[in-house]
């Protein structure tokens, strides 16, 4: 977008901020390839027979991940991160968006893979227990849940990318409220978090109600439903699950809300994990705490965003402190609300790794604990390594302020006589 901008306005500052953000960028896809091939080596060392009995079925989507999504970035990312000065500004913008393509294709094969195992569909049973695939690829590949996880996942990923924006605009902006890159960067996230925020409420909802048809018992973690309620359930905001009473603890509950909100009927009856045999029931205390980490912070989101769009009206966009310093707090919330959306997902799936079909405990590779543990703390030594040096290298370049001017390139376009800035897409300077 930043680019794009750039190309139609002809402003520095939108093209010094895609430089800005630019380097940035390079440095997470560096950090999200070694824990890509980390992750490859996992499923032969820890889960070989899941390997075995789900490879003809997750094998090939695996592996047009990787050749339609990440051939094409990593072919276009030479050009995006290096070519600049040695291509046209058209066909070095034609290299960002393909870059840009071909995470979101990369999404799309790895959320089938994980929505496969969550609802598994499309596949043949063989005599020796191999999961083989059907005479469709597309039951597996839209499988019933995989389109409300691409949409909750992917709307997930540019908040995150949003709200990190707009706490390092905001931080910025605290420092120097006039500097021109920082009311751009932040008046585009806050306009990211204002409209796609509550969308993905929405969308959250409408993946939650899908989880209920195919997954209840995830559902009933997520809620703390350990007893069925035939008469309408409440919604526990908060509480401690107690799962050796089979209770949650100190509850804060709103009466039959939560059977209003999954099933739009106040006195709908909902099942509760009395109803599933002890041994397929998940961790409630983990699912139970991670969701309401991930919705609190969505609600946060869709605070903040409403909050900016008060103050744009206002006029105190870039001058209320108050907002710069929520802002500032809310930039990690989206990677935080990631983790405890995954959370969510793969634990309240256990003991499962493909639903009703084929347990954890079935799933890992004939191996001795201290073979294991060794290659555990291989992993974690470099997954500490990679993203402890990698987070502390990008906090360093987000500390640096973009500047206000940067001079242009030799082809640049907007050294051309007869370019006419158009109006400014997403604010600026003169918002």
């Amino acid at each position: 977008m930043l680019e794009l901008l750039h190309l139609r306005t002809g402003k520095p500052v939108y093209d010094n901020l895609y430089r800005y953000w630019l380097r940035i960028f390079s440095v997470v896809f560096a950090m999200g390839v070694v824990s890509g091939l980390v992750m490859s080596y996992q499923f032969g060392t820890n889960w070989a027979v899941f390997s075995d009995k789900a490879g003809p079925v997750i094998g090939p989507l695996m592996a047009y991940e990787v050749l339609t999504a990440f051939f094409l970035e990593a072919g276009f990312l030479g050009v995006m991160l290096f070519g600049r000065d040695k291509v046209g500004p058209r066909l070095h913008f034609t290299a960002t968006l393909a870059v840009a393509v071909g995470t979101f294709i990369s999404a799309f094969w790895i959320i089938a893979v994980n929505s496969w195992m969550q609802t598994p569909t499309g596949y043949e049973l063989s005599p020796n227990g191999q999961f083989l695939p059907g005479p469709s690829w597309a039951a597996i590949i839209f499988n019933p849940s995989m389109a409300y996880r691409l949409v909750h996942t992917v709307i997930a990923a540019y908040l995150t990318t949003a709200f990190a924006v707009g706490g390092v605009g905001a931080w910025h902006l605290l420092k120097d409220r006039d500097n021109p890159g920082a009311r751009t960067m932040f008046s585009m996230a806050m306009w990211m978090a204002a409209l796609v925020a509550p969308v993905q409420i929405l969308a959250g909802d409408a993946h939650g109600l899908n989880t209920l048809e195919y997954q209840p018992a995830k559902v009933m973690a997520m809620e703390g439903h350990y007893q069925s309620h035939p008469n309408g359930a409440p919604l526990i905001l908060f509480g401690i699950p107690n799962s050796k009473e089979r209770r949650i603890d100190y509850a804060v509950e709103i009466p039959k809300a939560s059977s209003l909100i999954l099933r739009h009927d106040a006195n709908a009856p909902l099942a509760g994990l009395d109803t599933i045999a002890l041994a397929d029931q998940p961790p409630v205390g983990i699912v139970f705490w991670a969701f309401r980490i991930m919705v609190g912070l969505g609600f946060s989101m869709a605070g903040l965003g409403l909050l900016s769009l008060f103050l744009r009206w206002r006029g105190k966009l870039y001058d209320h402190r108050l907002l710069l310093r929520f802002a500032v707090l809310m930039g990690p919330a989206g990677f935080i609300a990631v983790l405890a959306g995954w959370t969510v997902t793969e634990v309240g799936r256990q003991p499962f790794t493909i639903y009703h079909l084929l347990r954890t405990a079935q799933s890992v590779s004939p191996l001795g604990a201290p073979a294991v543990a060794a290659s555990l703390v291989a992993f974690a030594v470099t997954y500490f390594t990679v993203f402890g040096f990698g987070i502390w290298y990008l906090l360093r370049m987000m500390a640096k302020p973009p500047e206000a001017h940067e001079p242009a390139l030799p082809n640049d376009p907007t050294r051309t006589a007869g370019v006419t800035p158009a109006p400014a897409l997403l604010g600026g300077t003169e918002t």
